[in-house]
């Protein structure tokens, strides 16, 4: 079991089939979501927000964050039609191979963000360019959906929980972690999805993590707490009680390259093991279909067996 204090508990047996925070606070867990079936105005919101704080997502993903129990995706496409007939559209669609891949446009984004249910990312776009991409681009944002779907149906992490390309400042230039989720226990995780990254480009990107959690303390501090570090401000609690994020890679299939799997143990033969942060990682075939919270995560530094991710269940 792996858990946001970095203790580890005893690995599954073999052939087991076993959220950056939205919120006032930093590194506070988000208030309860409601559950009860959503009226017509509420499942337009949604619709539009989705896309807003994740950049693309399909029919089919979109119902599996906001109306799990239908059985089709008809109630998610009447809203994104009614979004797509307004004047201007509110959000926009490319097509390819008989799949639409829905984003937010220039004008959805205000009135997204008119909610309030959006973290303020300065310099926020819009999904198109990644939508429309037939550079991988596309398949590398629907993974990253993938794995936003299999936390939230794990209820380990919200999906309006999650923070898409934020930087994080370091000595040798920002950090952009592919996503940040805060976790049902108020704790974070940074999560990079790979596809097509060289190894030598994962370990640099794992050692850009390390500088930032060891960057220096910024600012004067006061007479009852001494300065703090960047990750320390915006996710280490009121009382520098919780420990550096998790950082999670999800390695997901792509053309023309070796098998996630093999890719993962590539990884976890290179990297070292990290007593400060720890790094564990899946492939986006365990995520999805075995859950988010059963043992489908390898630790590096801990060999080959898979472990949980052992989180508190929202209250």
């Amino acid at each position: 079991m792996v858990v946001a204090d970095q203790t580890l508990d005893s690995p599954a047996p073999a052939g087991c089939n076993s959220s950056s925070p939205v919120t006032d606070v930093p590194g506070e867990a988000s208030r309860p979501r409601k559950t009860a079936a959503k009226a017509g105005a509420d499942l337009r919101g949604e619709v539009l927000l989705t896309p807003a704080q994740l950049r693309l997502a399909t029919p089919r993903q979109l119902k599996a964050l906001l109306l799990p129990h239908q059985q089709d995706t008809d109630h998610v496409r009447r809203a994104l039609r009614n979004l797509l007939d307004e004047s201007p559209a509110l959000v926009g669609r490319p097509h390819r191979a008989q799949q639409s891949y829905w984003y937010c446009t220039p004008s959805g984004l205000p009135e997204a963000a008119a909610s309030g249910e959006l973290a303020p990312t300065a310099g926020r776009t819009t999904g198109k360019r990644i939508a429309a991409s037939k550079t991988g681009l596309r398949e590398h944002g629907l993974a990253l959906v993938d794995t936003v779907i299999a936390f939230h149906q794990a209820e380990m992490a919200h999906h309006a929980d999650w923070q898409v390309e934020v930087a994080h400042p370091t000595p040798s230039g920002n950090l952009v972690p592919d996503a940040v989720a805060l976790l049902a226990d108020g704790s974070s995780a940074f999560v990079e999805i790979d596809r097509t990254m060289s190894y030598a480009r994962l370990i640099a990107k794992l050692e850009r993590y390390e500088a930032y959690r060891s960057a220096p303390a910024t600012g004067r501090g006061n007479a009852a707490r001494a300065p703090r570090s960047h990750w320390q401000e915006t996710y280490g609690g009121p009382h520098l009680d919780r420990r550096f994020p998790l950082v999670l890679f999800v390695f997901a299939p792509a053309p023309r390259r070796a098998a996630p799997d093999t890719r993962e143990a590539a990884f976890h033969h290179r990297a070292h093991r990290n007593h400060q942060m720890t790094v564990a990682t899946t492939t986006l075939h365990h995520l999805t279909h075995d859950g988010a919270d059963r043992p489908v995560w390898r630790v590096v530094g801990h060999g080959k067996e898979r472990r949980t991710l052992a989180l508190p269940k929202p209250r």
